[in-house]
């Protein structure tokens, strides 16, 4: 089995874990206690020690072998679609690397619940919310763009408006999503405080 197939396959189980955890947010977007509460549930799930080093294995995968990708069609990628699925694999490597760290060494070193007010802390603490606001709200896009690209090359027997759809329409659903999700996280459709203990991960807390 080639590479590729082996990513395309550890995508899978990603996929689905993504799916719940954008649910989650999207249910989170009247509150953070709503948030909280779908998260509790959907824990007994991902958190079961198996499932959770099968993801992690998967994630780890899925980085490698997709820098791999980008790295070796570098010179051979020609074309938008190509070019688009190469700098998103990318940035979600980057985002993969740096959240799924962020979120185990806020488990094992702070001993802090990585809910939705370890996701949130980053932007109430000035200047911080200038590196999540894009940092979150690219990563919602790359992915369902990521993924747009993916079904482009299930689509080549398909009209050119058909295949210009199967990422135009993700990428836009992708965007809009992640804008609300950004809005959540920095307390704009709901009134936000986040405990003292999230935000002494970026600053002392207030005196």
């Amino acid at each position: 089995m080639t590479l590729r197939r082996f990513h395309a396959l550890s995508a899978i189980l990603i996929a689905a874990f993504v799916c719940l955890h954008i649910a989650n947010h999207l249910v989170g977007l009247s509150g953070a206690a709503e948030h909280i509460a779908f998260m509790e549930v959907a824990r007994s799930v991902y958190r079961f020690p198996l499932v959770e080093f099968a993801l992690l294995s998967c994630v780890a995968f899925q980085i490698v072998s997709g820098l791999t990708f980008v790295v070796r069609g570098w010179k051979q990628r020609h074309g938008l679609i190509p070019w688009l699925q190469a700098i998103s694999g990318a940035y979600l490597s980057f985002f993969l690397v740096v959240h799924v760290g962020a979120v185990l060494f806020g488990r094992a070193a702070l001993n802090l619940d990585t809910n939705f007010y370890f996701a949130a802390a980053g932007f109430h603490v000035a200047p911080f919310q200038f590196f999540f606001a894009p940092y979150y709200f690219l990563a919602v896009v790359a992915l369902f763009t990521h993924l747009g690209c993916a079904a482009y090359w299930q689509a080549q027997d398909r009209p050119r408006i058909a295949r210009v759809l199967v990422v135009a329409v993700p990428s836009a659903v992708g965007a809009v999503a992640s804008l609300l999700i950004v809005l959540s996280l920095a307390g704009a459709l709901f009134p936000l405080q986040v405990p003292a203990e999230y935000k002494a991960t970026y600053a002392p807390p207030d005196r």
